[in-house]
């Protein structure tokens, strides 16, 4: 068996991947937040009122939904700066265009979620909040907003969650990420058991730290909320 455990242990504690770590903690945070925004506003445009805003939602999560993450994200690398001529040039980093790929794929889940938790809203607390005189955006904000977070908290962590692992497809465009900065080493080493143990070892990690996150969101926000509407 060729498995060198040193270079496995010097893979574990090796700056390129500590460094990986941390760019591809930050995609993630940031593609979530993005999408998180996008999807919501998506997910209202596919519970409007008026028809083509419905059509707009729907198109966007059918495009979306149908296209695999990898061909966004040559497509916004490669394709994108023939399309967007301020986008040429070495402006346009590698994270950009991951964030930017990764960001639009999210919503399309996000807004499902979001729309699936909007459904789930008793419509009679609206039409009574709309009765005595409060404005839309306060509607959302006080009424469907709590009822909406605890809803759709168990499902959108585990969306953050698959949003993590697929970071490593920004290695496609050079970002240098854990997979990007494992095959990096590997070219050089051409140590690939002990280098990509090393890099699901890291994956392992993170995503049970967000598990434990996870655990501890749901028991702060869902549960919470669960026990104050049994007491009421």
């Amino acid at each position: 068996m060729d498995f060198d455990p040193n270079v496995f242990l010097d893979a574990l504690g090796s700056r390129a991947l500590r460094e990986g770590v941390v760019i591809t903690i930050s995609l993630t945070i940031v593609s979530f937040v993005f999408g998180l925004l996008i999807g919501l506003g998506v997910a209202l445009m596919r519970n409007s009122r008026i028809r083509l805003f419905r059509g707009i939602g729907w198109g966007y999560i059918w495009i979306f939904r149908a296209l695999p993450t990898l061909v966004l994200l040559f497509f916004v690398w490669y394709a994108l700066p023939q399309l967007i001529r301020v986008l040429r040039g070495p402006d346009f980093l590698p994270f950009y265009a991951a964030a930017l790929a990764l960001s639009v794929n999210e919503a399309a889940y996000a807004a499902e979620i979001i729309r699936g938790g909007l459904l789930s809203i008793d419509d009679g607390q609206r039409v009574a909040a709309r009765a005595l005189g409060m404005p839309p955006m306060s509607v959302f904000r006080r009424i469907m907003a709590p009822q909406l977070v605890r809803v759709i908290t168990p499902p959108m962590a585990n969306d953050f969650i698959t949003l993590l692992k697929i970071t490593s497809l920004a290695s496609a465009v050079s970002l240098r990420e854990v997979m990007t900065q494992t095959q990096t080493q590997i070219a050089s080493s051409f140590r690939f058991a002990e280098w990509y143990l090393a890099a699901a070892v890291y994956y392992l990690v993170l995503v049970s730290i967000f598990m434990v996150v996870q655990a501890w969101f749901e028991r702060r926000f869902v549960w919470t909320s669960q026990g104050r509407a049994l007491r009421s």
